[in-house]
């Protein structure tokens, strides 16, 4: 999720729906061509364009397929894709429009799948696409679903977008199990950065430092990590090869991955030096410094 800075946002037709106490309020809040999801906050928990229903919008979500970088193309179709907090719908509407994966999405919050079926185009549940209404922690528990999962997306932040709500050893090795051997799991940071090493602190004790991979944080603060099943290693020319196809054969934004993509422990030092020489380039020009630098 992001924090939703565009002006001039309109209520569409006041479309928010009650939910249990318990859960936040689901609201929903058109911009031009772009619909977004809240969850009784400002914080964008998922976007839409409305001509576009089954493209992904958001850059840190588009990053969130990352794992396709190391798949076979032609097996893709054959995987099975999981979501771990349904938010908007993109990544799992991508998968199974998109991709033409099996489909698989855990929600807890049914008010949320109610809103993902009427506002952003989520088709309804079948052979190939399946929203399981549960908990996630204890959902992905269950020996059914061990050993399945090709591609596995966990985006699970509170409505305040504060912390992950799951971040323990115990969830990342659970979220481990899910996986095939070959299987990738993608998980978005969001926040400071001792949010983000204690994060990749947990995610090392159930994958081994070997195994993490990420994206250097967009610049509203969205960090992608990618955590294998079986550590590979992905650089140079093989990378930009990659990234390559990824964006000829579905149309994904990749012009900048290669550069982006680190072992996960250098992803937010990266972003640190950028911000300072960014600050020392403004202060060599003489140009005001503002907090976004």
């Amino acid at each position: 999720m992001i924090r939703k800075t565009r002006g001039g946002a309109k209520s569409a037709q006041d479309k928010k729906v009650a939910t249990a106490p318990e859960l936040p309020e689901v609201s929903v809040s058109d911009d031009g061509d772009v619909r977004y999801l809240h969850l009784g906050t400002p914080w964008v928990q998922g976007s839409m364009r409305i001509r576009d229903p089954f493209d992904i919008d958001l850059e840190y979500v588009q990053r969130m397929m990352g794992w396709l970088l190391f798949a076979d193309p032609a097996e893709v179709p054959r995987m099975h894709a999981m979501q771990l907090g349904l938010g908007a719908g993109a990544i799992t509407k991508f998968c199974h429009k998109k991709l033409r994966m099996k489909t698989t999405a855990i929600e807890l919050n049914p008010q949320v799948l109610a809103v993902c079926r009427s506002w952003f185009k989520l088709p309804p549940d079948s052979s190939a696409l399946q929203v399981v209404l549960a908990d996630a922690a204890v959902e992905i528990q269950k020996p059914e679903w061990h050993g399945t999962v090709d591609a596995l997306a966990v985006d699970l932040y509170d409505h305040e977008a504060a912390a992950p709500v799951l971040d323990s050893a115990e969830f990342y090795a659970d979220c481990r199990n899910l996986l095939t051997e070959d299987g990738i799991m993608t998980v978005n940071l969001f926040g400071r950065s001792s949010s983000f090493d204690k994060s990749l602190d947990q995610m090392a004790q159930a994958f081994g430092e070997d195994a993490l991979w990420a994206f250097r944080p967009t610049r509203e603060g969205n960090t992608v990590v990618l955590a294998q099943r079986t550590p590979r290693v992905l650089q140079g020319a093989e990378l930009d090869v990659a990234c390559d196809q990824v964006q000829a054969r579905w149309d994904l934004n990749t012009t900048r991955w290669a550069k982006v993509f680190v072992p996960a422990r250098d992803a937010e030092a990266g972003s640190t030096l950028a911000k300072v020489k960014a600050r020392i380039e403004k202060i060599n020009r003489g140009q005001t410094l503002d907090t976004d630098a």
